[in-house]
């Protein structure tokens, strides 16, 4: 079986600046920071390209490693925290890196997929609502998991299920309440469910369509701690 590739970026030491991140940009790189418990902040750049590649719902999560002629960035495990877009072009502008011990724990947010359709909805005509697709975690970085997983199929008019409800292996601490809510099946307001029989509409189905929800967008990705 060959060996799992390792994710990188090749990032370069600037100054700080707003005008030192208009010249970068013409470049086609653009400002970057890295921080962390136990890292002094660093000021970096990054080729945009790079950027925009592994801006993917799929590799939220990842474990990067910088590759830099600066010995102070060169080998540093890093998770995205956040990305700053351009509100006109959606051009990624800025991007802020976490830096990690890979021998302590730290805090980020998992997704949560919804997949099956549910008893509720599919029987008795009712509403499938996802009030949470997110929750909190803690574990060691390497041990961060892709996404957890439920099958709604069971859930019925009126029913939900709990954070408490998803199988989250034993290395990995739940931050989220286990008695938060994560979805449920609602009932068709009467008056709603007249018109929709009236004029052939179906209902509409709140925060995501039945079947697999992955499309969710994420509270918060940054890892904590």
């Amino acid at each position: 079986m060959s060996e799992k590739k390792q994710l990188e970026f090749e990032v370069y030491f600037r100054k700080p600046g707003s005008s030192i991140s208009r010249q970068l940009r013409k470049k086609q790189l653009i400002p970057a920071i890295v921080y962390g418990p136990g890292q002094k902040s660093i000021a970096l750049s990054l080729d945009i390209r790079s950027v925009e590649k592994y801006a993917k719902k799929e590799y939220e999560n990842k474990i990067f490693t910088f590759k830099s002629d600066e010995k102070d960035l060169n080998g540093l495990k890093v998770l995205k925290k956040e990305i700053s877009y351009d509100k006109v072009t959606r051009n990624p502008l800025h991007i802020d890196f976490f830096s990690l011990d890979m021998a302590k724990v730290v805090r980020v947010n998992v997704e949560v997929y919804f997949t099956g359709k549910s008893k509720g909805v599919k029987e008795s005509g009712g509403v499938f609502n996802i009030i949470r697709r997110t929750v909190e975690v803690e574990c060691f970085p390497s041990e961060i998991p892709e996404s957890f997983s439920i099958d709604i199929s069971p859930l019925d008019i009126n029913q939900n299920f709990h954070v408490s409800d998803l199988k989250v292996p034993k290395n990995i601490k739940l931050i989220t309440s286990p008695k938060a809510s994560l979805c449920m099946v609602s009932e068709i307001a009467e008056e709603e469910s007249k018109v929709a029989e009236a004029d052939g509409s179906a209902p509409v189905v709140s925060g995501s369509a039945e079947g697999t929800a992955k499309d969710g967008k994420k509270e918060d990705s940054a890892a904590k701690k």
